[in-house]
């Protein structure tokens, strides 16, 4: 592989993308998605390995944790960290149509679902639609790949009934909408019981019912579906852990205690 020095703006934007979707103590150039991204913009595994270690050197939590690293090295990843790392949606909406391109296809033939049902649509519309769905689109692809494309409280890995769960809302916190620290993979049933509060999650990953739903111990459905699973814990998921603070949130603003 030939030598290269100067990183593109695209390749910046591709590795802040994969910083943000990698727990620190996997940056590695054994981790998977850093080789698949070293193969796509011909670049070594070290490389991007270090390019991430890099965003990590100008990223608070680690700076507060001593963090340190090459002066010259933040000034190259500086500007990409404050021009999206509030507008994480832009982010990966531009980082899958530059991976698009490098793979030779368009946004619009590998999201094709996502544009099936908007030919009527122009202009701002369907951009911000598109953007919207294709976030979402990524988000529960990562999620579901997180728990191995099986419900955490069942098992159940049908895909089509899965449901990549937000646990801080959708609303309610536009900067952590696609972290996929904030999605859990569940089944239907348990996607919306969580989502309209019926069940939360203590920071151990141990289900709780709410109030209204223990009213209901006498109903053969809540034998069946509900009763097994209270004060269980949910499956790990293989990357991404479910955010303490992000269960908490749940538990003091959806959860009905």
């Amino acid at each position: 592989m030939p030598p290269k020095t100067l990183w593109t703006r695209e390749e910046l934007i591709l590795s802040f993308d994969l910083y943000l979707k990698t727990p620190f103590g996997k940056i590695s150039n054994t981790n998977q998605e850093i080789q698949e991204l070293a193969a796509l913009i011909n670049r070594t595994p070290s490389s991007i390995s270090m390019r991430l270690s890099n965003f990590a050197s100008i990223d608070p939590f680690h700076l507060n944790r001593g963090a340190k690293g090459l002066e010259n090295a933040k000034r190259q990843v500086q500007p990409i960290w404050d021009e999206f790392f509030n507008n994480q949606e832009e982010l990966v909406f531009l980082s899958e149509s530059i991976r698009a391109n490098k793979q030779g296809t368009t946004i619009e033939t590998k999201f094709e679902e996502v544009f099936r049902d908007l030919k009527g649509l122009k202009g701002e519309d369907i951009k911000r639609l598109v953007k919207t769905r294709i976030n979402q689109s990524v988000f529960r692809k990562t999620v579901l790949l997180n728990y191995s494309y099986k419900c955490a409280i069942t098992g159940i890995d049908i895909p089509h009934l899965l449901y990549a769960s937000h646990i801080v809302p959708w609303s309610q916190n536009e900067r952590e909408r696609l972290n996929p620290e904030n999605g859990i993979c569940f089944s239907a049933l348990y996607d919306r019981a969580f989502d309209q509060g019926d069940i939360g999650l203590d920071k151990n990953c141990r289900i709780l019912f709410s109030r209204a739903l223990k009213k209901k111990a006498n109903m053969e459905y809540y034998t069946t579906h509900f009763a097994p699973i209270e004060n269980t814990i949910i499956a790990s998921p293989t990357t991404y852990f479910p955010k303490k603070e992000f269960l908490e949130y749940h538990l003091d603003t959806v959860f009905d205690k």
